[in-house]
């Protein structure tokens, strides 16, 4: 049986698309390995999202190149993003790759590897779930996709012309698709799109996530269901109700709110408002006051002043967000804000980075000595490790246990109370 092993780089959204690859290439006779080792084949899945991303991806790439080239690999393909970003000049950069495949292509991966064929499709009109998956996720940990694509046209951002328009899975099809994922052991199910707030709208008139989850919590196996890239405007009321009457909803949401100075929402052309952002946070931590609340900000767009970095130095500090990712912008060709007026500096840039993660620091110092002495479920993830219902897979922090001889086992829930905390790394006993 030949053998495979897949790079899948990026968000958890392509590492759902690695999945489907991994499916299709196992039911065709692949034997899908953990690294290079002995394999004859190798997929680099790419993300492309920003500059950096590009080069992590493009380096990967030359790496398993030099790899075939010392007869190390018979084969190298190239999926993702990067694909759907420069196309058929990747094949022109990088001669040796034996075939491309895009985003809208993944059921082709296995033919791709067999005939050393590129398969680059448009966006098909509807999102199916895919009929064949292979987790690379922890057995009890999931990531399921219900839509694909983005409709929101933010001016930094490259989604929308790498991965089409917003497409919904029919919510059957998502059900069916979770229902696969719980009986193969999945314990906890992080629910992710572009904008999973919006799943729904092109089907059925008008988003409906709030009526997925009443559907997708009847499966009584699963202990946590997640919700990932939400956006503020579009957590209705009846969505936070269904999060507050059911308990396997996480009290977590993650709520990318990029910016909180007006001139800077406006010029990213976010639907956000400053005033939106705080009234439904308050909304939030009214309705559910343990909602752990993830964000990720971008510093240093065009036109930011140090007025309104000031602003949002100081919303940061106010709002005590439990976990914050902090990126300074990337001037992305084809984008719209590459041609803006008032380019940040890099140098400044990199200083406002540093102050806001300075600033997020001491938040997660107060928050950690609210959790001293609190007993909390976990889910571990390794004998050692695991995780409250605050944190994240792969994203967030972790609560590294005092365990029995042997350890635990990874997908058990216990409670622990937890002891210590430092930055994102928590301790605890169990209790």
């Amino acid at each position: 049986m030949p053998k495979l092993f897949i790079v899948s780089l990026g968000c958890p959204k392509n590492l759902s698309d690695a999945e489907v690859m991994a499916g299709e290439l196992a039911a065709a006779g692949w034997e899908l390995v953990p690294g290079e080792e002995g394999a004859d084949a190798a997929l680099v899945n790419t993300c492309a999202f920003l500059s950096s991303a590009v080069e992590e991806s493009e380096g990967e790439i030359r790496r398993l190149l030099r790899l075939k080239a010392r007869g190390k690999l018979a084969k190298v393909l190239v999926a993702g993003c990067l694909v759907e970003r420069e196309k058929g000049k990747l094949l022109e950069r990088f001669p040796d790759l034996d075939a491309l495949v895009g985003i809208n292509s993944l059921a082709k991966a296995a033919e791709a590897v067999e005939l050393g064929k590129s398969y680059l499709l448009p966006p098909a009109p509807r999102l199916d779930s895919p009929r064949l998956k292979a987790r690379l996720t922890a057995q009890h940990s999931a990531y399921l996709k219900i839509a694909d694509g983005c409709d929101n046209r933010c001016a930094y951002c490259l989604i929308p012309s790498i991965r089409g328009g917003f497409r919904s899975k029919p919510m059957e099809s998502v059900v069916e698709e979770a229902q696969r994922l719980a009986a193969g052991g999945a314990l906890e199910i992080s629910l992710i799109a572009q904008d999973t707030t919006s799943y729904g709208a092109d089907l059925y008139g008008k988003p409906r996530l709030a009526e997925l989850l009443k559907q997708l919590v009847k499966i009584k196996s699963v202990r946590w269901w997640r919700l990932m890239y939400v956006y503020p405007e579009r957590v209705t009321k009846d969505l936070i109700a269904v999060m507050k009457a059911n308990k396997t909803v996480c009290r977590y949401l993650d709520m990318p709110l990029q910016h909180i100075a007006p001139g800077v929402l406006k010029r990213m052309n976010r639907s956000s408002t400053e005033r939106s952002i705080k009234a439904k946070l308050a909304e939030l931590r009214r309705a559910m006051p343990d909602i752990a609340l993830r964000t990720n900000f971008i510093v240093g767009f065009p036109g930011e002043t140090a007025a309104d970095f000031k602003k949002l130095l100081a919303f940061v500090k106010a709002e005590q967000f439990d976990n914050l990712g902090v990126f300074a912008y990337s001037r992305e060709p084809g984008t719209s804000a590459a041609g803006f007026p008032d380019q940040v500096p890099e140098p400044v840039k990199a200083e406002r980075v540093d102050a806001l993660v300075r600033a997020q620091s001491g938040v997660v110092d107060a928050i950690n000595a609210g959790l001293r002495g609190r007993k909390l479920d976990l889910l571990m993830d390794s004998p050692r490790f695991g995780r409250t219902y605050r944190d994240a897979p792969e994203i967030d922090g972790r609560v590294e246990v005092e365990p029995p001889p042997g350890g635990l086992k990874p997908g058990a829930f216990v409670k622990a109370r937890i002891v210590s905390a430092a930055g994102y790394l928590r301790r605890a006993r169990l209790a």
